[in-house]
């Protein structure tokens, strides 16, 4: 029979209803003619819940026993729902990571997924079963311990198991009907896309949109996984949300697919550093070894050996960004006159693959801006996005404003 597999997050399964009301969509594709996989997020809240009760008990914990603790909230909601479907006449059984076994790295609280024998499942579906409610963002390391993947975690485990299993697709079901033009939040008039492509929704999540994890999308890219957002709130009847599928499963697109933004950055400069060669190593380096997420970069140009290097990254690592730097600077491995950081900017982008075969673009994104009398501060481009670093008090005109420019409203 044809495997499905079916995610829910945490406002999905938050509380004994949607419980309810996500089985019933299990049932329905069990009716379908399916074996179901379906992977399980933590009740909404609890996550965070026992990652408060850990720091409070132990601020410098053993993140072996973080994961034990953290892990467990996904193991409530799969019994839950295992149960639910039980009384529903549903052969269903709820699986740990352990027990699948989901094979990971030992990186604990962010670890990798390294393999998903499909073997004790597809043996339970022959058996007789019908649903496997994995819990999601968890698994075992080669020690035997539990560990988990990180927040974002369960879309991850979700399309490693579409692509272990060779599922028909990987639904994908969250609060929103599907992926947006933007947040409507921001701009009425941001529209559902149908189809969406890979490229474009990686782009997209590692900008700032937070509909999908972004490691859950490489890896649908990487396996050819398609992916469907959308919305538990919704009967299945009304809508059919938004398919993450390859480029060439899209018959027409809009030059620019989205416009997404990251309200939490901030702009670094390294003023009058000596121009040599190695010192952009110099300078990262010790960026990474303190875990700063450097992301835009630009150089300036060079005056009598020094130049000015600017590059931004989420403003709650200011602090880490600047003690790193500092101490580079006391071990004499670089040399700058100061280090400003301005911390009330934003980032927003526009995103599209038809930006590949399209001149003028980016001039247009800079007119739209400049219309509007908003200052770009730093700019970067890839083969199918532009970004620029502005005044975050300009960040939802910038969207707005840009929306607007490449009628993002109107389908291809």
């Amino acid at each position: 029979m044809p495997t499905l597999v079916m995610k829910f997050g945490g406002t999905s399964v938050a509380n004994l209803d949607r419980i309810a009301r996500a089985s019933k969509r299990v049932a329905l594709e069990v009716a379908n003619g399916y074996n179901v996989i379906v992977v399980v997020s933590a009740m909404s809240g609890k996550t965070n819940e026992l990652v408060g009760w850990v720091n409070e008990t132990s601020p410098l914990y053993d993140a072996r026993e973080y994961d034990a603790v953290v892990s467990s909230g996904e193991n409530v909601t799969a019994g839950l729902m295992a149960l639910r479907l039980q009384e529903m006449d549903i052969p269903a059984r709820s699986w740990q990571g352990w027990q699948v076994p989901v094979q990971t790295t030992s990186a604990h609280a962010n670890a990798r997924i390294e393999a998903i024998p499909t073997d004790n499942i597809e043996a339970k579906f022959a058996d007789g079963m019908k649903v496997a409610v994995v819990a999601g963002f968890q698994g075992i390391s080669p020690e035997g311990r539990i560990t988990t993947l990180g927040r974002g975690g369960s879309d991850t485990t979700a399309v490693a198991f579409a692509a272990a299993f060779g599922a028909e697709r990987c639904d994908i079901y969250t609060d929103v009907d599907g992926v947006y033009t933007t947040d409507p939040r921001i701009t009425s008039k941001a529209r559902k896309l149908d189809r969406i492509a890979f490229e474009e929704m990686l782009e997209l999540a590692s900008l700032g949109a937070k509909v999908l994890q972004t490691r859950s999308v490489e890896l649908a890219m990487r396996y050819r996984v398609k992916l469907r957002v959308l919305s538990s709130f919704e009967e299945p009847s009304d809508q059919a949300g938004t398919l993450v599928c390859a480029e060439e499963d899209i018959m027409e697109n809009n030059v620019v697919a989205g416009v997404a933004y990251s309200r939490d950055e901030a702009k670094m400069t390294l003023i009058s550093v000596a121009d040599r060669p190695g010192i952009a190593a110099a300078i990262f380096g010790p960026l990474a070894d303190a875990g700063v997420n450097v992301d835009m970069i630009v150089q300036n140009i060079s005056e009598e050996g020094r130049t000015d290097m600017t590059f931004s990254c989420p403003f709650d690592q200011v602090k880490r960004a600047q003690k790193a730097m500092e101490d580079a600077k006391a071990s004499g491995s670089i040399n700058f006159h100061d280090l400003v950081a301005d911390e009330g900017v934003a980032k927003v982008s526009i995103v599209g693959i038809g930006m590949r075969s399209h001149a003028g673009v980016a001039a247009k994104m800079f007119e739209t801006l400049r219309d509007e009398g908003i200052n770009i501060k730093v700019i970067t481009t890839s083969e199918i996005k532009v970004s620029v670093l502005i005044d975050r008090k300009y960040m939802e005109l910038a969207v707005q404003a840009l929306h607007d420019a490449f009628e993002l409203e109107k389908a291809a």
